[in-house]
């Protein structure tokens, strides 16, 4: 970008150049991106939507102002299906109040797709829009024999046509100086296409009565021919009557004319792109199969496609955690260390307590999952990159469609099995509202990280060297049972949906394929960076909140001040051992004193009050008021439970809160006030059932909330989760009693 071109006074005067860049999908609109704006970008939602706008700063010339970038969502022409099209729409035509109408829109198109590119191109010229079109992937065009000639090229559209290399920075300083150029007045063009001369005749008529388009597109000739071609051949007339009956009438006309008069846009346009690439494409050799449709012959295969698929998971899965154990145990040490700092150099007292296990615990029970995200989406970035990922949509689809899913719904679905949050995000790409509303109700069913910590402590509790048939561990046979439990409860209630209050026929899934290229590093570190920040700021925020309010709820209203055994008890702690042994003497025998104080503060807390109150409900469950405790903290977040009950059962040190040893043995030792065990074997399990059905989770309920734009769905899909949830443990519970396993 080291171009000597200025810009546009009038530009430079005003404000920065707005640029947008728009293109189909798998286009390379995001590696463009990235190598033109590098680390200059944020992330935000335009406003009343969720989806995400995508800006950044690109250093257009040395001496100008830099220009600012928007990466517009993919869509393949300007006729609306899905949400992200429609944003993409509005921000070209200036009707998004949250961006500026573009001074120039960048069309990248790919240059081993150039005829079926070039339609969205077409829809952009007729706009009147200044216009550059960027040729990406030109490697990958000349390795499969294919010339393209710019400059003929860029004769018959009509507009600047430069072609790049995002991955190698080929051609950036090109692009910038067309960009500067287009933003001139004197660069405009027009459409090169026309219809029928009848057609013509009533487009220039509509155009010429149509007042108010003329305004909202700044009076040129060739903006006042789209919008009248728009509304000509558009599914729905516009709200205003009498420029109803016009267009009526005009369609009439042409009706009598020429009954297919409807399909003149499409074949005009098509024709043109034809003639237009036949003067400027060539190919040196003869078409034969490439690399990618020979592994396309064994990743789509009938049989070991599939089997591909799984694989890819398994591995995934198994590398998100075996990988991430390290870090999560380093960032789970550090927040335990900075909590023992805070707790050592304050006084003991509640805003002690409050920073200690409020706000640091609170913080810290969030990015101890951020190695697994940052993870996940390495992954997710890698299979996207490769062109992997649209091979697997493909391969699901059949089983999607089978319960009434759009075959798009299988990421969303996949990305959840780490955190529920990014994969209802992920269903944005779905364009049927109904297909996206089903798959964001179903995908807390998948079991996230959040749910391993309960899994491990209730299989560590009672099941720890158990085998089965002597070979398989009891532990890994549970996880696998919970996992597969949801899958089949999400896919059963998928079906109940969509032929029920989401009926309605899945639309064929239409997907491109993009050829395998290799990833590219910066495009992978931009998407781990930008969706590691939005879970911190998204979910962090959420939780931290809640983990204050169950920090309240357990400790007031405060009972008494503590004995003074207990205080030399917390004094003492304090010291991290510097304590002399005749005060480690009076710590032991203080302990006992300091346990009785919490347990009855934690009894007689809000947070005890709340759990007798459930009990009644909870008790066919075969859960007590100190599990329910548990169950009310776990709905803010499914991990807090481990700290929960860790407190509940006054085991005491924060180490016990990472399911220590003595955490373990107070669940296995826990009684009721009868005497009896108040965990078994059966409890762990119905407990387990509970937490793989159940909504457990704020920042998930408050993302639902975002992607649904209305309370009414999060509440039905708490709702019914709460209900399956406890029909499901109470079968367990109460079944396994009958078979004699209490």
């Amino acid at each position: 970008m080291n171009s000597s071109t200025s810009l546009p006074l009038a530009a430079s005067a005003a404000r920065p150049l707005t640029v947008a860049l728009a293109g189909n999908p798998n286009a390379g609109k995001t590696s463009l991106f990235n190598a033109l704006t590098g680390l200059r970008q944020k992330v935000a939602n335009y406003p009343g939507v969720t989806v995400e706008r995508k800006e950044g700063v690109w250093p257009l010339t040395q001496d100008g102002p830099p220009a600012r970038v928007v990466d517009l969502p993919g869509l393949y022409s300007l006729d609306a299906a899905s949400l992200d099209e429609q944003i993409a729409r509005d921000v070209i035509l200036g009707r998004a109040s949250v961006v500026p109408m573009p001074d120039v829109v960048v069309a990248v198109v790919d240059a081993t797709n150039l005829e079926r590119n070039l339609y969205l191109v077409t829809q952009l010229i007729e706009t009147g829009r200044p216009l550059v079109i960027a040729l990406t992937m030109i490697d990958l065009a000349e390795r499969r024999g294919i010339e393209i000639d710019a400059v003929q090229l860029s004769r018959a559209l009509g507009v600047p046509v430069v072609p790049v290399v995002a991955t190698q920075r080929r051609g950036l300083d090109a692009l910038a100086a067309a960009v500067a150029c287009a933003a001139d007045a004197e660069c405009s063009h027009q459409a090169g296409w026309r219809l029928s001369e009848a057609a013509e005749r009533e487009l220039l008529a509509l155009a010429g009565n149509g007042h108010e388009q003329e305004q909202a597109a700044g009076g040129a000739k060739h903006a006042q021919r789209h919008v009248a071609l728009t509304e000509l051949y558009a599914d729905e007339l516009p709200p205003n009557e009498a420029r109803q009956e016009e267009i009526k009438a005009a369609r009439a006309r042409l009706a009598a004319a020429n009954p297919n008069w409807w399909q003149e846009p499409l074949v005009a346009r098509y024709d043109w792109i034809e003639r237009a690439a036949h003067g400027a494409v060539r190919h040196r050799r003869a078409e034969h199969s490439t690399i990618t449709d020979r592994i396309d012959a064994f990743v789509t295969h009938r049989v070991f496609g599939p089997l591909i698929l799984l694989a890819v998971m398994f591995i995934v899965f198994q590398t998100i955690f075996s990988w991430a154990r390290l870090p999560m145990d380093l960032i789970d040490q550090g927040f335990g260390a900075l909590g023992n700092t805070v707790q050592a150099h304050m006084s003991p007292g509640l805003l002690t307590d409050l920073l200690v296990n409020g706000v640091i615990a609170g913080v810290g029970g969030v990015l101890v999952f951020l190695p697994q995200i940052l993870l996940l989406f390495f992954f997710i970035a890698l299979l996207e990159d490769s062109g992997y990922m649209a091979r697997a949509a493909f391969l699901m689809d059949r089983l999607m469609r089978s319960v009434g899913l759009h075959g798009k719904a299988f990421m969303p679905l996949l990305s959840s099995f780490a955190c529920a949050i990014p994969g209802i995000m992920a269903t944005r790409t779905i364009e049927n509202p109904k297909d996206r509303l089903a798959t964001i109700l179903i995908a807390p069913f998948m079991s996230c990280s959040a749910r391993l910590p309960v899994y491990t402590l209730m299989i560590a509790a009672f099941f720890t060297g158990q085998k089965v048939f002597g070979i398989l561990s009891v532990g890994v046979v549970i996880i696998m049972a919970m996992y597969l439990l949801g899958i089949v409860v999400a896919i059963c209630v998928a079906w109940v949906l969509k032929h029920t209050i989401l009926k309605a026929p899945p639309p064929p899934l239409v997907l491109e394929l993009p050829p395998y290229r290799l990833p590219s590093a910066l495009n992978i570190a931009q998407t781990m960076r930008t969706r590691a920040w939005m879970f911190v700021r998204r979910a962090g925020t959420v939780i931290l909140a809640i983990s204050i309010l169950l920090w309240a709820l357990v400790t007031f209203p405060r009972l008494h001040q503590p004995t003074p055994a207990a205080q030399t008890v917390s004094a003492q702690a304090t010291t991290n051992g510097a304590a002399t042994s005749g005060a480690n003497t009076t710590n032991a025998a203080a302990q006992p004193a300091a346990a009785d104080d919490k347990g009855e503060q934690i009894r007689q807390s809000f947070a005890g009050r709340l759990g007798r109150l459930i009990e009644p409900a909870i008790r066919p469950l075969g859960f007590d008021w100190q599990m329910g405790i548990g169950l009310i903290s776990s709905f803010a977040a499914r991990e807090t439970l481990v700290s929960t009950l860790s407190i509940v059962y006054n085991v005491g040190d924060e180490g016990a809160k990472e399911q220590s040893g003595s955490l373990i043995e107070a669940v296995r030792n826990a009684r009721r006030a009868d005497g009896t065990r108040a965990w078994t074997p059966l409890v762990a399990v119905s407990m387990m059932v509970f937490f793989v059905l159940a909504c457990q989770c704020m920042s998930t309920v408050a993302i639902v909330r975002r992607e649904t734009n209305s309370w009414r769905w999060p509440l039905f899909m708490v709702s019914y989760m709460l209900v399956l949830a406890y029909i499901a443990s109470f079968i367990t519970y109460q079944g396994g009693r009958l078979l004699g396993f209490s």
